[in-house]
């Protein structure tokens, strides 16, 4: 299907790289490029570096950012591989780094892709279809503890052992080998008054063998691990995230970088010598308003947090 992907808190993302037009940016999530044109058309010796692990979504980029490609490199690489992209490219710093952190709409909306709780297809999830790990080997073949683990974790399911059990005892029989037999087991171990619920029973648990199939809290960590390394000063960090478990990490990683210090508390003086390495930008994240809520509902969850390198 075509990838048309509406990009998130789009006008405020720009707004927080700053833009200078010979600068070098990078965007870690490029999705349909929908961030990454907008970046591009104010440049003008400067230089694009579009990354991501879906060939569909490289691909879209590519005709989209056709106007601009003589100021674009397309990366397929996993946005965690920072440092090795840049080292690649010979680049030692940049002037700006965006992520989206969020599942694009069109991998959420291409039922064949295993993605969606809504569409029968097989079990898969991989954001890189070159991965080698897929949801049905999560759900058919790690143990029922770590299955709990990652329900409870990344899911935040409060039912993740009931469901853990059930899918145990469904596999035993046979594979579970698409996704509407999962939502059926889902469903199978989940009481009543949980089915009624507004939300879709299957919502945390996909979310949550989605993040593992795709290591994305891992990702996100390395990414953050690098990335304030390769900035110039006066360079901008911003992410958007869409769930609590990544804007934690993000707001820690950010507020760890704007600390510098790490000796504890009851130390009268700093005896680290670390020195604060970014500014945070934004006390509160920075969210969707309601014109863009109302065109595009899947925002509402998507925070928006910047800071800058000294």
């Amino acid at each position: 299907m075509e990838f048309v992907h509406r990009s998130v808190l789009l006008w405020e993302c720009i707004d927080a790289l700053n833009i200078k037009p010979d600068g070098i940016y990078l965007d870690g999530t490029l999705g349909g490029a929908g961030h990454s044109s907008e970046i591009a058309k104010r440049l003008t010796t400067g230089r694009l570096i579009g990354v991501d692990r879906d060939t569909v979504a490289l691909e879209a980029a590519r005709k989209r950012l056709a106007p601009y490609m003589d100021k674009v490199t397309l990366v397929h690489s996993n946005f965690s591989e920072i440092a090795a992209i840049l080292d690649d490219l010979g680049i030692e710093k940049i002037d700006g780094m965006l992520f989206d952190l969020g599942v694009s709409s069109p991998q959420l909306d291409d039922g064949s892709r295993g993605f969606s709780y809504m569409a029968d297809a097989p079990l898969d999830m991989r954001m890189d279809r070159q991965g080698s790990l897929s949801a049905y080997d999560v759900v058919n073949g790690w143990p029922r503890e770590e299955l709990r683990r990652i329900l409870f974790d990344y899911g935040e399911e409060r039912y993740a052992p009931l469901i853990a059990a059930a899918i145990e005892r469904r596999r035993a029989e046979k594979p579970i080998r698409t996704t509407l037999e999962l939502v059926d087991v889902i469903r199978s171990a989940m009481p009543n008054k949980a089915l009624r619920e507004k939300q879709h029973p299957a919502k945390r648990s996909f979310q949550a063998i989605r993040i593992a199939v795709n290591d994305e809290l891992g990702s996100v960590e390395r990414m953050l691990g690098s990335a304030v390394e390769r900035l110039n000063p006066g360079g901008r960090l911003a992410v958007i995230t869409f769930h609590s478990l990544e804007d934690r990490i993000v707001k820690s990683a950010m507020q760890a970088a704007g600390r510098g210090c790490t000796c504890p508390p009851e130390f009268p003086v700093c005896v680290c010598g670390n020195k604060p390495k970014m500014k945070v930008l934004t006390k509160k994240p920075i969210i969707s308003g309601e014109e863009e809520l109302n065109e595009n509902p899947r925002a509402r969850s998507a925070k928006l947090r910047v800071a800058e390198k000294l």
